[in-house]
């Protein structure tokens, strides 16, 4: 072991790496251990090969040994747990021997040892500790290859399982978009067979409307998915008594809940439980985890709503006896298009998104949602927290003046402006239907040159059309208004605040989002 002291070399950053000693004395191994300790280096004293070979996968940064530990019939144990490190793995040997040492079961043991650095006996402290201190750095280094190999390794399971997940949200998206797409597909072929005001037309286009809001519903979902990671929500945030979102949101539900013949069990306090919030995206929270409670429940199921107020907090409770949550699934139930059942023959699957939006939402005013479940075919109970406000009741509001009594409705001048015509067309026989007169324009030069001479009073346009878009022809029209009068109204694909408050911009007057729903029309008409 090392001869005479020197002082050590400056010692590696701090490690949980342990250097294994195998010296041939007692007393030996003591001075080196100390001499290692003065290094900054922790050291453990092992009594013979086979001790040393069961510590080797115990975050070992060295080995330090001699020719005594060579010779010990247990070495072979030692050689076979070296040889069994996995591959990012290359344990570092510092071995000190004597000059003099030619013995053949050494020079096989050595042939043996692929990170190897040999010191010739007797030999310096400032050497050994050097030798030491240069395999300990080169041992952090490859368990810093070890950590980029799993951090890789990860980062490609993330990978793959997100693959996984957006090919299964794709093929329910197609699914789901074919299910309401069928029916309105099939009216439409109806209706051109019977005469428009016979029962079964009247019937048909009941479906068409409701596969209509459905097709709807998933495209909003979407969007708000999107519109909440991007940070483009903002809350209208106002003091409101849950009680009554737990109302509306079951009463948004009941077309779902009465076609499964669910019984629908609720348990509301008999006072207010305010809390601090945006009452659509509350109401739209609740009904999703309704809906979900729905979708998942088998026909004739319970559903039970609890509210309470419990810590501060209001508790909402929404409990069914459905098929469950496995317990691998619990954990990841809110990740986005996440299913609990991903098989394609449930027509009610849905995209995976609800839950995900949720919690987002719930976030967003400071709440937050928990899955409980037993198992599968054990049903699921789903718990939405959300801060109480004060209860104390708010200031009186001012009573809002009277609407003005009611008046005929003037037939108005409408320009209508889509480079879609089909979209155009249909806007343009519905505004006749009401008895308007209308010109249309499918492209943004042409409905310039249509304004001069039509002179029209509404302009409905488009905004994504090709040349001059719909902000071009807003801002041109706007220049005009000041000599001919005219609202301006946007329609649009596009409904994110940005786009809003562009259009605005643009001089707009108002902002809808395709598809338009006629009472909007019809309400922007009626104040004209």
């Amino acid at each position: 072991m090392p001869c005479a002291p020197a002082t050590p070399a400056d010692p590696v950053s701090a490690s949980p790496l342990r250097v294994l000693l195998l010296p041939p004395t007692r007393r030996d191994g003591e001075v080196t251990r100390e001499l290692l300790r003065q290094a900054a280096v922790e050291c453990v004293v092992c009594a013979d090969p086979q001790d040393a070979s069961e510590q080797v996968h115990q975050g070992v940064g060295a080995l330090l040994l001699t020719e005594h530990a060579l010779a010990d019939r247990r070495m072979r144990a030692l050689l076979d747990a070296l040889a069994a490190q996995p591959a990012w793995s290359d344990i570092p040997v510092v071995l000190m021997l004597p000059d003099r040492t030619s013995a053949p079961f050494i020079h096989d043991i050595l042939d043996q040892l692929t990170n190897l650095t040999l010191l010739d006996r007797p030999v310096s402290t400032r050497s050994m500790v050097s030798a030491v201190l240069a395999a300990l750095r080169a041992r952090r280094r490859q368990y810093q290859i070890r950590d980029e190999l799993v951090a890789r390794q990860q980062a490609e399971q993330a990978l793959r399982e997100a693959d996984q997940r957006k090919d299964e949200f794709l093929a329910t998206l197609a699914h789901e978009l074919r299910n309401p797409l069928a029916p309105i597909r099939t009216g439409l072929h109806v209706l051109g067979e019977m005469p428009g005001d016979s029962p079964q037309a009247v019937r048909m286009r009941g479906v068409m409307q409701r596969q209509l809001l459905q097709l709807v519903r998933l495209v909003d979902e979407l969007l708000d998915v999107s519109r909440i990671s991007t940070g483009k929500v903002v809350l209208q945030r106002e003091r409101l008594d849950l009680r009554a979102m737990v109302v509306t949101a079951l009463e948004a539900c009941q077309p779902a809940i009465e076609n499964a013949g669910h019984d629908v069990r609720s348990t509301l306090p008999d006072h207010p439980v305010w809390v601090i919030g945006d009452e659509t995206r509350l109401v739209q929270a609740i009904g999703n985890l309704v809906t979900n409670a729905c979708k998942y429940t088998p026909d004739h199921g319970v559903i039970s709503v609890t509210l309470q107020v419990a810590g501060g907090e209001a508790v909402l409770r929404i409990t069914d006896n459905g098929v469950g949550i496995p317990p691998a699934l619990l954990d990841n139930v809110f990740d986005l298009f996440t299913q609990v059942n991903r098989t394609l023959d449930r027509a009610q699957g849905g995209l995976g998104i609800g839950l995900s939006l949720v919690r987002r939402l719930l976030t967003l005013h400071g709440g937050s949602i928990e899955a409980a479940s037993e198992g599968l075919d054990r049903g699921s109970t789903f718990t939405l927290r959300l801060p109480t406000a004060s209860a104390e009741p708010p200031a009186p509001a001012a009573q809002a003046p009277l609407p003005p009594p009611p008046t005929a409705r003037r037939r108005l001048r409408v320009l209508v402006v889509d480079d879609n015509r089909d979209a155009a067309d249909a806007l343009t026989l519905a505004l006749n239907s009401s008895g308007h007169t209308t010109r249309t324009e499918y492209g943004g030069a042409a409905a310039l040159a249509a304004a001069v001479e039509f002179e029209p009073e509404v302009v409905f346009c488009d905004i994504g059309m090709p040349g001059l878009d719909g902000h071009e022809v807003a801002r041109r029209l706007s220049a005009m208004r000041q000599h001919r009068p005219m609202v301006l109204v946007a329609i649009t694909g596009w409904g994110g605040e940005e786009d809003i408050r562009r259009t605005e911009t643009a001089g707009f007057d108002h902002h809808l989002v395709k598809p338009v729903e006629p009472e909007r029309l019809d309400a922007i008409l009626a104040r004209l």
